[in-house]
């Protein structure tokens, strides 16, 4: 049942006010394991930028974790996406509204400017509508165009709820562990096959998130 126009901004307003509340708590009462590649950790060592690549089903938790971290995520511009793009930043995150099928062009425009002003992106390659943990071509015209890695970063949770959606979407619960995986670092030179690019992206989120799950349900 969809929800009538007059409530809607009433909700934007509350639900990520609600939902701020419940991440902190949430994280607050969970063990969080990290485990940063060896590539990876020297990116952070040496206070480097990158492109954080995330799976759209992994999101929420990272909302927690990467708070305050000099990020700017790209949120589509659905009625579901005004609820994440009022959430990021009360953690600290700036949101460039646009997706791959509505906005888009503009969007990696201004993520652009944000990331040669040593902005983070934080794209999920596979949003706003799928397929699940398949990448698509944004994350890989950014990569090419600002020269920077893409950072892989998976999160596996103990405790969750797993909604029936195109991509299982993960709601974090209190009392569990969670891990936090930076897999391979991802270097695309601006003549790379986009295709084959996107490949190399996929298999690396992939295993990236294999070991989070792994890890958090040891």
């Amino acid at each position: 049942m969809s929800t009538p126009r007059w409530l809607q901004p009433l909700l934007h307003s509350l639900v990520p006010v609600l939902a701020k509340g419940y991440l902190s708590i949430t994280g607050a009462a969970t063990r969080v394991t990290w485990k940063l590649n060896e590539g990876a950790q020297r990116l952070e060592n040496d206070n480097s930028n990158f492109i954080y690549a995330i799976w759209h089903s992994r999101q929420m938790f990272l909302m927690y974790t990467h708070r305050n971290r000099r990020a700017c995520a790209l949120v589509s511009l659905s009625r579901d996406g005004e609820y994440i793009a009022r959430l990021l930043p009360k953690f600290g995150t700036r949101v460039v509204r646009g997706s791959t099928s509505k906005g888009g062009p503009q969007a990696l425009l201004a993520l652009l400017d944000m990331a040669r002003e040593g902005w983070h992106p934080v794209i999920t390659p596979d949003g706003p509508r799928g397929p699940a943990c398949a990448t698509q071509q944004g994350v890989i015209f950014l990569a090419q165009k600002t020269g920077l890695p893409i950072v892989p970063v998976a999160c596996g949770l103990s405790r969750k709820i797993v909604f029936n959606s195109w991509d299982k979407f993960q709601f974090p619960l209190p009392f569990g562990k969670a891990a936090v995986v930076y897999g391979n670092p991802v270097f695309i030179s601006a003549a790379e096959d986009p295709v084959q690019a996107a490949l190399k992206v996929q298999r690396e989120l992939d295993a990236a998130t294999a070991e989070a799950d792994a890890l958090a349900c040891s």
